[in-house]
């Protein structure tokens, strides 16, 4: 909300100017005090960042590719915002349907929105305060003589009704600042309700892919288990015949302990994470019911998207948030100035007195009075020059406060940007680890069935297997994981409106 500048305290006095000029300085002088000015300062947007890069270096135009699934190059597109309902983009319609029903049924949405309405009804309030207040009375007074002033008159009764108004002139801006600060907090409450949208998409995508990778997890660790017991009964029976040693027999049985040792862990990962997405999806634990995600069937998005670094403050809601916050600190400063100028108050009533009810309006009944009021504050202790200098500090509190914000939403990005190409490396080399440890653990299968390896080398090439290839597993959940939040990471699509999201929530709602 942008105000006019105070003129008042650049109008010459009418008293220093003579004659006709004089008068019509002081109708000017009058005129602008009847139209009122806002003292303090003028909020501005605070100007983008001067930096042009995210990173130091130069992002690569694609990322590294592996040959398994998940392992596609990434193409960086440099200039682009993240579009709406960038979910969609992992080609999963089960996890999309998580998503939306998240953004229908979480209590935190709930209680943003609730904020939200509450901060939009705080602004209507305030603004009531730049009309003039009506007020309608009514009422009947019983009293004797002596309260009426004249003694020994029986009792009687006095009956009034009237129409009073009242309206302070906001001269100095202090009302019109204090609808800024209102309107400043409904802006915060909004953007921090995009932010609640934005964080609880990001949240359940990278739960759910997670619950996707433990699956992989449990599934890979449990075939590994199996091996392993195959190995213990071939291993035990060779025992008997005199083939293998009984030392042989207690590592092929310690290997199986060892392995399924790894299970309930992985399972009670699995447990919780689906007890958090219940929480996400506004469910009680008990009804954490969720069909498999299965990790294959997630896409990795191949074209992502770059926002420039000048338009990231733009769209991120949490810059936003931190801007509306400044914006109220601002207006809170001319609302402490506002206080220390005079404050103009006219009064006005119209009413009717009688001593019966049916009297009232009748001739010679009538009441009116018409009044004007001055404060000027003089002396208050020092207490509202504090509250102006307690004003300023909450400007420049409000303003270290954003750029610790835009930092670390910088910070965001380029480390979700490096973590993508990192990410794509390191998936390559796990998987060309994996393919090398299954290739190695065939040879010595072949070389311990012929008698050319030890049983413990059989034992050490499946570890190293076993190890590549959740390695695997979690480097491809990383992929996806580290897509998901620099899409949260950029602003995710909201760029000053959740009408997309609130009109794909009450989608699924009904």
């Amino acid at each position: 909300m942008a105000s006019q500048p105070c003129l008042v305290s650049r109008i010459p006095s009418p008293a220093s100017v003579s004659g006709r000029r004089g008068s019509a300085v002081g109708a000017a002088v009058l005129t602008v005090l009847l139209a009122g000015c806002a003292v303090g300062p003028e909020f501005r947007s605070p100007a983008p960042p001067e930096t042009g890069a995210y990173l130091p270096d130069r992002l690569p135009a694609t990322t590294a590719s592996a040959d398994t699934p998940t392992g596609d190059a990434q193409r960086f597109l440099e200039g682009t915002s993240p579009p709406d309902r960038w979910w969609v983009n992992f080609g999963n319609d089960q996890l999309s349907q998580r998503i939306e029903q998240a953004l229908a049924n979480s209590p935190s949405v709930a209680s943003a929105q609730a904020a939200l309405r509450q901060a939009q009804e705080n602004v209507n309030a305030a603004r009531g305060s730049l009309f003039p207040s009506v007020d309608a009375n009514a009422g009947a007074t019983r009293q004797n003589g002596i309260a009426a002033g004249t003694p020994g008159t029986s009792p009687f009764t006095v009956y009034n009704a009237g129409v009073g108004v009242s309206y302070t002139l906001d001269l100095f801006g202090g009302v019109r600042r204090g609808v800024e600060a209102q309107s400043a907090l409904a802006d915060l409450q909004r953007y921090q309700l995009e932010g609640t949208y934005l964080s609880l998409a990001a949240n359940v995508a990278t739960t759910s892919i997670l619950e996707a990778s433990l699956r992989e997890q449990i599934r890979a660790t449990e075939e590994i288990v199996d091996l392993y017991r195959q190995q213990y009964d071939l291993t035990s029976k060779q025992s008997e015949i005199g083939a293998k040693s009984q030392a042989d027999v207690l590592v092929a049985q310690s290997q199986v302990a060892t392995a399924s040792a790894q299970l309930p862990e992985l399972r009670k990962a699995l447990a919780q994470t689906q007890t958090q997405l219940a929480v996400y999806l506004g469910r009680f634990p008990s009804e954490a019911e969720f069909a498999a995600l299965e990790l294959d069937a997630v896409k990795l998005p191949i074209d992502i998207p770059v926002s420039l670094p000048s338009t990231l403050v733009r769209e991120r809601p949490d810059i936003r948030a931190a801007e509306a916050q400044l914006h109220q600190a601002t207006a809170q400063v001319g609302i402490a100035t506002a206080n220390l100028f005079p404050t103009i108050t006219l009064n006005g009533s119209y009413g009717s007195q009688a001593a019966r009810g049916g009297d009232l309006f009748g001739s010679g009944t009538e009441a009116w009075s018409l009044g004007l009021n001055l404060l000027q504050p003089i002396f208050r202790g020092g207490t509202l020059r504090a509250q102006k200098r307690a004003a300023e500090a909450g400007v420049d509190k409000a303003a270290a406060d954003y750029r610790t914000t835009v930092l670390t939403a910088f910070q965001n990005v380029a480390d979700a940007l490096r973590a993508l190409e990192l990410d794509a490396a390191g998936l390559k080399a796990q998987a060309d680890a994996e393919q090398a440890t299954r290739s190695s653990l065939d040879l010595v299968r072949i070389q311990y069935d012929d008698g050319a390896a030890s049983y413990l080398q059989v034992i050490d090439a499946t570890r190293l297997y076993q190890q590549a290839r959740i390695a695997v597993i979690q480097a491809r959940a990383a992929r996806l994981t580290n897509t998901a939040a620099l899409y949260a990471a950029l602003g995710g699509g909201w760029r000053g409106t959740d009408a997309a999201a609130i009109a794909a929530a009450q989608t699924i709602s009904n």
